[in-house]
């Protein structure tokens, strides 16, 4: 499908061109999100008309999100989540999250507006990066931790999923987490167990390999 830009979208073009897309493109994002137009005479024609006001609108726009880029850019945001000993998160931090963090931060943005190739499931500091306008990108940081304090430790460089000794270790909250250690406990008590078995047949074997002349010899 070919269609008319409102605005500037990364890898297609500047407002006012027409390029061709693929129909699902289109239909679910480009048209209905306002940032282009079909390509037809009408709708070229309704362009040029509003085109001064649309590069008006696409000014403050850019005005405006130049301000809060500003204002957030290599910015640390704290998402506190549950995770186990490793670090590994009981679910994620998804750009929903992401963009709700940023909102109750003081800068209010877009899920649409948070770049994730994948969603966060570790804890630690993650690099994010945030297109506030098809001109004006900002990056911030995401603190996953546990609790407040982990992430003051992390914003320090502190690795918080190291264990350092028993009284660092915590109850697993997870079944899978916890299935896992008991089974591991429950291997090592097996092997220990197997190789009391094998000492005792070791002496056992001792005992009867000695011969009763051996005895008389000792004597």
């Amino acid at each position: 499908m070919e269609v008319i830009l409102l605005e500037r979208i990364g890898r297609l073009g500047q407002m006012g061109d027409v390029v061709k897309v693929k129909d699902g493109y289109a239909r679910n994002f480009l048209l209905p999100q306002g940032k282009a137009l079909r390509a037809n005479k009408a709708n070229m024609a309704r362009f040029e008309k509003d085109r001064v006001q649309l590069e008006a609108r696409n000014l403050e726009q850019k005005s405006e999100a130049a301000t809060i880029a500003e204002r957030i850019d290599g910015g640390i945001f704290v998402a506190i989540r549950q995770a186990g000993d490793t670090g590994i998160l009981y679910g994620s931090v998804s750009t929903r999250d992401i963009a709700e963090i940023v909102t109750d931060g003081g800068c209010a943005i877009e899920r649409r507006q948070v770049r994730l190739d994948r969603a966060i499931k570790t804890l630690g500091l993650h690099q994010v990066r945030l297109t506030l306008h098809p001109e004006v990108e900002a990056n911030i940081q995401i603190n996953v931790a546990r609790t407040a304090d982990e992430a003051a430790r992390q914003a320090r460089g502190e690795d918080v999923t190291s264990i350092r000794d028993e009284g660092d270790l915590q109850a697993p909250t997870d079944g899978a987490e916890a299935e896992e250690i008991f089974e591991d406990e429950a291997l090592a008590e097996e092997a220990r167990s197997a190789l009391s078995d094998d000492y005792a047949e070791l002496a056992e074997a001792d005992k009867t390999s000695e011969s009763p002349e051996t005895d008389k010899a000792h004597e």
